[in-house]
C-alpha cells in the first residue's frame, strides 16, 4: 500500500515538473523567464507610472513652441505621468559633442551619417515588432530614404520619419504692391519665369535695396534635380556632370540680374533679409525653416504681408517640386527607457499625433490626403495663406547624404560666391570646386577614416 501510494505521489510530482517545464519552454511563445517579447509583461507600458523623459534635436530647424505643442504637450495630456524635457546645448556644439555628454532617451532632426557612425541609433525592428507599429503608413519619400541613408548596416531601421520637410515659395506681397507687379499664382513657375519675375523687384528705392528671388544658393537649386554632391561609391566630387551644369548656370543667371548684387559686393541673402528686414520678394526654402520662425515673429509682434506659391523647378520638372528633408525621430541606442520612447514616437506617428502637426505647419509623415485638409489651420501666422499651395507638386526622395558631405558644402558657397563676384565663368566654378572638394575628402579619409 506505502509503496503504491509512493508511486502515485512520485506520478503527480512528475506530471507538475512537466506542465511547469511546458509554461517556462520557449516554443509556447515565451521566454526562459516566463515573459515572452511579445507579452505586455515584457516592457513598460507608457503611463503606467511616473516618467520622465529627455530628447535631443540636431540638424533641423525646431522651435521650442513647436517642440511643446506638437512633442511634449500632446504625450502630456495622453499620458499625465509622463514629461518629455529638451536638452538644451551650447550653440557650437556639436551633436558628437551632446551625445557623448547626455543620454536623450529620444533624438529628433535630420539624420547625419557622422552621428549615425556614432552608434546611438537603436536598431528600431524588434520595438516595431513588439509595439505592433504599422510601417505601411509612412509615406515612402520619407521612409525610403531612412533606409536608404542606412544601407550597408543590414536592414536596420534606425528611424521613423516624423515629418516631410517640403520647400515652398514665399513672397512679400508689400514688395509686389510697391512695384505694381502680379502676384504668384498656384500655377508653378519654371525657374527662367521665376528669374525674369524677381528681375521687376530687384531695385533700390528710397536708399533700400530691394532683391526679387533669393533660392538658397546652389545647394538649394540643386534639390530641384537632388543632385549628390558626392560619389557615393568613391566619395569624391559628383559635380562635374551636365545636372550640375544647369544648376551653376541657373544660378549665374540669378546673380546676373541688374541690381542682384550691390555696389559694396553683398551676394548672400539669407532668412532674415526676408523676415526681419523685409528687402526680398521671393524666397524658395523649406517650410520648417521658415513657418515656426515667421510664427515666433508674429508672437513678438512683428508681422508683414506675405503668403506662398508653388516652388518653381525646371521645365522638364514640372510636377515635382524640391528634394525632401526627412525629420525623424529615434530611439537612443543607450536609453534605459526605450519601451516607452518608442511608444512616444508611435503616438506622435497616430493620426492623432500628425494632425497636431499638420494644424500646426508640418506636412504628415503618414500617407493621408485627409490631414493636408488640416494644413496650418492652428498656428496663427499661416491664417489667411494660400496653405493648399505646399502640397502643389511631388517632394523628390532627397539624394544620399554622404558622410562628408556636410564638411565640403562650404566649398559650394565658395562657388557661388566665385560666380558672384570673383569673375569665374560655370566651367571654371566647376572645375576649382572639384579640386577643393576632391583635396578636403583626401584630408577627410585621414582624419575620419573611410565609411
Amino acid at each position: 500500500m506505502v509503496k503504491r501510494m509512493l508511486t502515485i505521489h512520485l506520478l503527480l510530482l512528475v506530471l507538475l515538473l512537466a506542465a511547469c517545464s511546458s509554461a517556462q519552454s520557449p516554443g509556447n511563445g515565451q521566454t526562459a523567464s516566463g515573459a515572452g517579447s511579445d507579452s505586455p509583461a515584457s516592457y513598460k507600458k507608457l503611463g503606467a507610472e511616473p516618467l520622465k523623459l529627455s530628447l535631443y534635436t540636431t540638424g533641423a530647424t525646431f522651435t521650442d513652441i513647436e517642440f511643446a505643442t506638437m512633442i511634449a504637450d500632446p504625450i502630456h495630456k495622453k499620458y499625465p505621468n509622463v514629461t518629455i524635457e529638451r536638452i538644451q546645448s551650447a550653440s557650437n556644439a556639436t551633436a558628437t559633442e551632446v551625445l557623448s555628454t547626455y543620454t536623450p532617451d529620444l533624438i529628433f532632426g535630420s539624420m547625419s551619417q557622422t552621428v549615425i557612425r556614432t552608434g546611438v541609433y537603436e536598431d528600431l525592428r524588434e520595438l516595431i515588432k513588439r509595439h505592433k507599429f504599422d510601417e505601411s503608413r509612412l509615406k515612402p519619400v520619407g521612409y525610403d530614404y531612412i533606409k536608404d541613408i542606412t544601407k550597408g548596416k543590414g536592414d536596420a531601421v534606425l528611424a521613423i520619419p516624423f515629418n516631410i520637410n517640403q520647400h515652398i515659395m514665399y513672397y512679400n506681397k508689400d514688395i509686389f504692391d510697391k512695384f505694381g507687379v502680379p502676384y504668384p499664382t498656384a500655377q508653378q513657375l519654371t525657374w527662367d519665369q521665376a528669374v525674369e519675375l524677381g528681375a521687376k523687384l530687384t531695385r533700390t528705392v528710397n536708399g533700400i535695396h530691394y532683391i526679387g528671388l533669393v533660392a538658397d544658393n546652389l545647394t538649394g537649386l540643386a534639390k530641384s534635380l537632388e543632385n549628390p554632391v558626392l560619389d557615393r561609391q568613391t566619395g569624391n566630387a559628383a559635380i562635374d556632370t551636365p545636372d550640375w551644369r544647369r544648376v551653376f548656370e541657373l544660378q549665374k543667371k540669378i546673380f546676373d540680374t541688374p541690381g542682384y548684387i550691390t555696389a559694396d559686393k553683398k551676394w548672400n541673402w539669407t532668412r532674415d533679409h526676408f523676415m526681419k528686414d523685409q528687402i526680398i520678394g521671393m524666397r524658395v526654402s523649406w517650410l520648417a525653416n521658415m513657418v515656426g520662425p515667421l510664427e515666433e515673429l508674429r508672437q513678438q509682434g512683428v508681422e508683414f504681408n506675405w503668403d506662398i506659391a508653388p516652388t518653381p523647378t525646371f521645365p522638364d520638372k514640372l510636377g515635382s517640386t524640391r528634394g525632401a528633408q526627412i525629420h525623424a525621430l529615434s530611439v537612443n541606442s543607450k536609453s534605459k527607457h526605450k519601451d516607452e520612447a518608442f511608444q512616444v514616437i508611435a503616438e506622435i506617428l497616430s493620426d492623432d499625433g500628425q494632425r497636431i502637426l499638420a494644424r500646426n505647419g508640418r506636412v504628415p509623415a503618414v500617407v493621408t490626403t485627409e490631414l493636408q485638409n488640416d494644413y496650418g489651420l492652428d498656428i496663427p501666422v499661416l491664417k489667411g495663406k494660400q496653405v493648399q499651395n505646399v502640397f502643389i507638386g511631388k517632394p523628390l526622395q532627397e539624394h544620399f547624404i554622404h558622410p562628408y558631405e556636410s564638411n565640403i558644402t562650404v566649398r559650394l558657397t565658395e562657388a557661388a560666391e566665385d560666380l558672384a563676384i570673383n569673375g569665374l565663368d560655370v566651367n571654371s566654378a566647376v572645375r576649382k570646386a572639384s579640386e577643393a572638394i576632391n583635396k578636403d575628402v583626401a584630408t577627410l579619409r585621414t582624419t575620419l577614416g573611410e565609411f
